[in-house]
């Protein structure tokens, strides 16, 4: 159990490990990893002690010695969580010795520490083979339970597998949605980079042979300067066409790149809310549609999150989208006097010029916008 900072940043860890806790003192990094939830339950280690009180000190001192020995085990599995694998096992090990080792004395029933055991495999091993250890731990449990007819022993040992599949599926769950986030930031990094290089390349398009040609032409225009000035003046005529015809270039450009997009704003709007410390629940996939609803939907989710971030005091905002709409909602305190705000006011007048419809639902429990778009003409009928 040592208190310096890993350098092999490339084993694998145990799977309740916590990145960075290697460098707190040690016993930070223990209640960083899990020692907070585990210290009560460590107490019910010295229960045998009271079972043994009718025997001799001898007898006492070596059942708390070794009861010290479990609660040892059981609470520096947090510290050694950066350990390479044989080592945890080795600790695993020495835990479920330990409490084999109570066998060895009366009335001290190790099968009522089977949780122990169960719950330390699944945060310290990595889980296919925690998953072996709860199944083998559970059966041995059980059959030593049955045949010493010990019902409440049978209880224990089935509390133990559900809570070490609660607490490893608990932990799976997390290493999962720590990797989608990865994703989606790395996804995010590599759509920029992709817009930033379709901008150069546009940019390079429109600008590289304009500048070019003005380029020529200017140097055309000082060399017929003093020769023939009708000639300049045509020259220096063409050079304005072409630098006026480049700004035309770039400001569509640049109108393109302020074009509102579904997909678009579900990116920034998961970005505003996470700035401004609300938890965001976006989908990741998000339907195919055309430009124009495409940008309807976009104006919805910007004018929702705005009102989200500016007013509502929300902790959670969830954005839904499917091919018919989108609908946000969040759990603040709903929007009061400013149901009729001009911005909701003008969603509200671009979605029906579009033929969809929108919704306001409010209270002070939250606020759920919806907005649909119009269902598409019947075969035959007139739009």
């Amino acid at each position: 159990m040592t208190d310096e900072p890993v350098t092999d940043t490339t084993a694998p860890r145990a799977p309740a490990f916590v990145a960075g806790a290697c460098d707190l003192p040690w016993y930070r990094r223990a209640f960083a990893q899990g020692a907070g939830y585990i210290l009560p339950s460590s107490i019910f280690a010295f229960i045998p002690i009271a079972f043994a009180l009718d025997a001799g000190p001898g007898m006492i001192a070596l059942i708390a010695l070794n009861c010290l020995a479990i609660v040892v085990f059981l609470l520096g599995s947090t510290l050694v969580m950066h350990w390479p694998g044989y080592a945890r096992w080795a600790w695993l090990a020495g835990l479920i010795g330990s409490i084999a080792t109570l066998g060895l004395f009366p009335d001290s029933r190790p099968i009522y520490f089977a949780p122990l055991v169960t719950c330390t495999a699944v945060t310290l091993i990595a889980w296919r083979h925690a998953l072996i250890v709860v199944i083998a731990a559970t059966c041995v449990g059980l059959g030593l339970a049955i045949l010493q007819g010990d019902l409440f022993g049978v209880v224990m040992v089935l509390m133990g597998f559900v809570l070490a599949l609660t607490v490893g599926l608990g932990i799976r769950y997390d290493a999962a949605r720590a990797a989608l986030r990865r994703a989606e930031e790395r996804t995010a990094v590599l759509a920029v980079a992709a817009e930033r290089e379709r901008i150069g390349r546009d940019l390079h398009d429109i600008l590289g042979h304009s500048l070019t040609t003005i380029a020529v032409k200017a140097d055309l225009a000082q060399r017929l300067a003093s020769r023939d000035p009708a000639a300049t003046a045509a020259q220096i005529g063409e050079i304005a066409d072409i630098a006026r015809q480049s700004l035309k270039d770039v400001r569509a450009t640049a109108a393109g790149m302020r074009e509102v997009r579904l997909a678009a704003e579900v990116a920034a709007a998961r970005a505003v809310l996470i700035a401004a410390g609300v938890e965001c629940r976006a989908p990741v996939a998000l339907p195919m549609l055309a430009d124009a609803d495409s940008e309807l939907l976009g104006y919805a989710v910007r004018e929702a999150v705005t009102n989200v971030v500016r007013h509502s005091g929300a902790t959670v905002c969830t954005i839904e989208a499917d091919a018919d709409g989108v609908r946000i909602g969040d759990d603040g305190t709903g929007l009061g006097d400013r149901r009729g705000g001009s911005g909701l006011n003008g969603l509200r007048s671009r979605v029906e010029q579009a033929g969809g419809s929108f919704d306001v639902q409010s209270s002070p429990a939250g606020t759920v916008l919806t907005v649909r778009l119009a269902a598409p003409s019947p075969e035959g009928s007139t739009p």
